[in-house]
């Protein structure tokens, strides 16, 4: 009877833990005001491609060094600490918990893809030293503890006491879909439910000055059913009249949630908080579908994507305060575009996808993922960037990328983004399969008329423009397969089956291609990625006369190591009539990119040697210098050494 009472224990066990692998990134699956349903990431695979040396990097190098320094930094001490099992002082700022736990959901993304012992054990060690130290009260933050104890909720502003909590409860919930545990997330739900107990309408008023914690409470209402954590998410994103008083008004700017969310009109103060919020608001619209959220986050988002983000997708532009400027304030070497801000944006566009199927979102995602993210971890996975300017000089004390920051929320951050990477391919929806990212991959799944299917993604995306998916469902089967065609490709085709498709193919827009699917049919996507040029808006003071160049979802710039010999990176002029463009794949560089080669035109003579200022003209083409440079893609620079780089060039 026992040995039996036991083997049903562990089918149970077994059940469980393949219905967690089941889940999504972000699970829709019951949000009653989402249009789209999230892919899990156990159910696609990436191949070889683009992203595979970036995602194995995170897994090889990136992952186990940020481990060795947060232990060589005290960070994992500041939890052995409280538990007793070390008497050491507390090391690092006060959010330090939040990177511990980004890392552990970082790997947690990892295991869902497929097993590695070794990570999977390194991380069962520190989620048994955050557990053993928990108070009994639910109550865990390393900073506000012991000689702190006193500061509890009293620096709501700057505290990240919630801020921490958020990325716990995060972490926890990814634990528990990679591997079926749940005490990780046990010790989130039970901080989640002394926050519960403490603040509220009826209790004492609360706000957190770094939004991050709403998208994980409405995340922990979706994996557990409990609405109060969605009604706290509320009480949150509302604020509460009872905290102003506590904040000085010029504050009002930096702390994107003290006065409700719906009362936004812009998109200002510090960039990533203010993305975070936007990301929160977009999951309580999902759950409750409230008709002044969705005006207030289209509204933010139109004012970001029209005035407020630069063209990688990176968004905040002031150092001060890590924040937005006025609107088309975008220099670009003073740019801050802070790693998470960028980040925080692909939150906030896949959930604006799932709740309003539009190209743009994605697009958006898209030009962040590949830009503005992506630089932020080097080639070879040991340095990050925090921020990531448009421009650099070139001298070598500008250390851009580094192995630490005691701000450490960047490098887990990006740790995450590239782990979970397969989550974001796929959606269903009602009619069928969305097709948001390229990449050669394989998806086992089924659509949410129980349908299995297949889908094999072959494509040289985004240095090539083919993309071949052949369909392989169950069974014949009737559904839409709606493919993104991206703002940036025109002209585009598709053809199935070899046949052009009878609709037109418009960019910037989902294609739908709605027929009864055979196993093996053949779709062949078709994507322009010829090298343009881009201007700014003329607002755009400093990009007045430059051009930016890109290619496919590719951003480019230029490294002064690469232009030819005597020669100034900041001396060259594209010639924008005439680029005549030059492209070479090469392997050997820079993990393998495609290069591109232009006309340009520099001043006759030495610029250094010319005085500051003269009588207008200085110089004109007839007495320019041609030539040719090189650009590399934007997120690969400062890889190499230090030299000059723009992403913006003059023109002529």
């Amino acid at each position: 009877m026992k040995r039996s009472l036991l083997i049903v224990l562990a089918a149970a066990m077994a059940l469980l833990a393949k219905d967690q692998r089941s889940r999504p990134v972000l699970d829709t699956a019951r949000s009653p005001h989402a249009a789209l349903r999230g892919v899990p990431i156990s159910a696609v695979r990436f191949g070889d491609g683009f992203w595979a040396p970036r995602r194995q990097a995170v897994v090889d190098v990136s992952l186990p060094t940020l481990l060795e320094l947060f232990e060589q930094k005290g960070i994992i001490d500041n939890f052995r600490r409280l538990s007793g099992k070390k008497e050491v002082r507390r090391r690092g700022p006060l959010f330090t918990d939040s990177d511990v736990y980004k890392w552990l959901e970082a790997v947690a993304f990892v295991l869902q893809e497929r097993d590695h012992p070794a990570l999977r054990q390194s991380a069962a060690r520190v989620i048994q030293e955050i557990a053993a130290a928990q108070e009994p009260s639910g109550y865990l933050n390393t900073y506000y503890s012991r000689e702190n104890r006193g500061e509890r909720h009293k620096n709501m502003r700057h505290g990240h006491e919630l801020y921490c909590l958020g990325h716990l409860i995060q972490a926890g919930i990814a634990w528990q879909r990679a591997t079926g545990e749940t005490r990780l997330l046990e010790v989130g739900r039970r901080m989640a439910d002394y926050v519960d107990r403490e603040f509220g309408p009826n209790r004492r008023p609360i706000f957190e000055g770094h939004p991050e914690i709403e998208l994980a409470l409405a995340e922990l209402y979706r994996s557990t059913g409990d609405r109060k954590y969605l009604a706290l998410a509320a009480y949150l994103l509302q604020g509460d009249p009872r905290n102003e008083a506590d904040v000085p008004p010029r504050e009002f700017v930096y702390l994107f949630t003290i006065k409700p969310f719906t009362s936004r009109t812009r998109m200002e103060g510090h960039a990533v908080r203010a993305g975070y919020a936007c990301s929160g608001a977009a999951d309580y619209y999902l759950e409750t579908g409230e008709a002044a959220y969705a005006a207030t986050l289209q509204r933010l988002w139109e004012d970001m994507t029209a005035r407020k983000q630069y063209l990688t997708g990176g968004i905040g532009s002031r150092a001060q305060g890590e924040a937005f400027g006025e609107p088309y304030e975008l220099p670009n070497q003073q740019a801050y575009t802070e790693s998470c801000a960028a980040i925080s944006t692909m939150f906030w566009n896949w959930r604006m996808v799932h709740a309003w199927p539009e190209a743009k979102y994605m697009d958006n995602f898209e030009r962040a993922l590949y830009n503005g993210a992506n630089a932020g971890l080097s080639l070879d996975g040991r340095l990050y960037c925090y921020r990531n300017p448009l421009e650099l000089t070139g001298n070598p004390e500008d250390q851009i990328r580094n192995p630490w920051y005691d701000t450490t929320c960047c490098p887990p951050n990006l740790q995450r983004i590239l782990a979970s990477l397969p989550g974001y391919v796929y959606s269903t929806s009602r009619d069928g399969l969305w097709v948001h990212l390229y990449h050669a991959s394989r998806l086992d799944w089924k659509l949410e008329d129980g349908t299995v299917l297949r889908v094999d993604q072959q494509t040289g995306y985004p240095w090539k423009g083919e993309v071949d998916l052949t369909v392989h469902p169950a069974r014949a089967a009737a559904f839409t397969l709606h493919l993104r065609i991206p703002a940036w490709a025109s002209p585009a085709s598709v053809t199935v089956n070899g046949a052009p498709w009878r609709e037109p193919v418009k960019p910037g827009a989902y294609l739908p291609l709605k027929r009864t699917w055979q196993p093996g049919d053949r779709v062949r996507l078709t994507l322009n990625v010829a090298p343009r040029l881009t201007q700014a808006n003329p607002r755009v003071r400093e990009n007045l006369g430059k051009v930016a160049v890109e290619r496919g979802p590719l951003v480019y710039c230029m490294e002064g190591l690469d232009q030819p010999p005597g020669t100034h990176a900041f001396d060259w002029y594209l010639r924008a009539d005439a680029p005549q463009w030059r492209e070479a794949w090469q392997a050997a560089q820079l993990g393998g990119i495609t290069r591109l080669e232009a006309n340009a035109v520099r001043p006759s003579g030495e610029p250094a040697r010319q005085p500051l200022y003269a009588a207008y003209p200085m110089w004109t083409t007839a007495k320019a210098t041609p030539g040719r440079i090189t650009l590399i893609p934007y997120y690969t620079f400062a890889n190499r050494e230090a030299t000059p780089m723009q992403v913006w060039i003059p023109a002529r």
